[in-house]
């Protein structure tokens, strides 16, 4: 794997914000900038061998400082929802930034992906890779505990783009960190991706409720909308149950799902298949969860890269995660860091043709 770097722009405060570029032997490229740790790029072959850019985004620093929707982002400290923007540790009750109605999202305000990480390539026995570092203070959006994490992006010769996740803090605090990228198989500029055929390694979802949060329950994915065990199209799953509350409380598909599987190492998570173009992407990881996301509001980011105007469900996320809201429901997995331990997780997407 080779890697390369040059500026992607300035920040409000004359900050230089660093593009780097990670290759790998058979063409494939990930563009990543430490601005967010924000994947602004990434080209995968067809079956023909034809390369497109599969993740949406920006041509410009400003464009993501003005109006993304975690565009590709290193998202945290706790990716996904908290409910009433609060939670208890050891007795002690924290509150958080309302930036999602009453409730918490994807860290806050000024989150992980509204900040200039420090970068560095490193080389170890697997090749290079990019070391993506933050300090994040005690107070940090209302978070408790002096935090530091470091995020590492490698692709290598097998067509993986894996991401691993490392942190520590000095207090027991939340964390939950995922990627935030929005792909498309056929294409970043090629419209819906209605037509992605979909499994997910999981027989039960957390449903949720009007505000998009998960009310604590487990449901079976049996006779639902949500039953992605086999392969099915995104078009299929969302009018096959036309009366379903749980896609009209998330406007589609934006729930967790159980993935069936967790042991704590790296597994299967899902796939996405794009007939059309061939490509085929399989998420593996190390995590509990995966929230399935379908981009029901991504008009909101209007023009994206080469002036393509995004539109609803232009693109899809896979977010490996510990489930949301789980620090109103003891039964989920806990997603709390303690003194003296290391947050680890990895996730990987695999990238092939068929």
């Amino acid at each position: 794997m080779k890697i390369t770097s040059k500026p992607f722009g300035l920040l409000p405060d004359n900050s230089q914000v660093t593009l780097y570029t990670l290759s790998n032997n058979n063409g494939l490229k990930a563009d990543i900038i430490d601005y967010g740790g924000i994947i602004v790029s990434l080209m995968a072959p067809d079956r023909n061998g034809v390369f497109k850019d599969i993740v949406l985004g920006f041509d410009n620093i400003e464009d993501y400082l003005d109006r993304s929707p975690c565009f590709g982002a290193i998202v945290g400290r706790h990716a996904n929802r908290i409910e009433d923007a609060e939670f208890e540790i050891d007795g002690v009750k924290y509150v958080l930034d309302k930036n999602e109605g009453k409730n918490h999202i994807h860290g806050g305000i000024k989150s992980f992906d509204k900040k200039l990480w420090d970068s560095r390539i490193i080389n170890d026995n697997q090749g290079e890779a990019l070391e993506l570092s933050l300090f994040s203070p005690d107070g940090d959006q209302g978070y408790p505990g002096n935090l530091e994490v470091r995020v590492i992006y490698r692709l290598n010769d097998s067509d993986e783009l894996e991401i691993e996740y490392y942190g520590a803090a000095d207090k027991s605090t939340v964390l939950n960190l995922t990627n935030h990228s929005y792909f498309n198989l056929s294409g970043h500029d090629s419209g819906s991706i209605i037509n992605h055929e979909i499994k997910i390694e999981a027989d039960f979802y957390t449903p949720i409720n009007s505000e998009s949060l998960p009310i604590g329950e487990i449901h079976s994915v049996k006779d639902t909308p949500f039953d992605f065990t086999g392969f099915r199209t995104i078009q299929d799953a969302l009018t096959s149950y036309p009366d379903n509350q749980q896609l009209k409380f998330g406007t589609g598909f934006d729930h967790n799902f159980v993935l069936r599987n967790y042991n704590g190492k790296l597994n299967e998570s899902c796939q996405a298949y794009e007939p059309e173009s061939g490509r085929l992407m399989i998420c593996y990881t190390t995590m509990p969860g995966l929230q399935f996301y379908t981009g029901n509001h991504l008009k909101s980011a209007g023009k994206g890269k080469d002036q393509v105007i995004y539109d609803d469900r232009h693109g899809f996320c896979f977010e490996t995660q510990y489930f949301p809201n789980s620090m109103k429901h003891r039964h989920f997995p806990w997603p709390i860091l303690t003194v003296g331990n290391m947050y680890h997780h990895k996730t990987v997407y695999k990238f092939s043709t068929r």
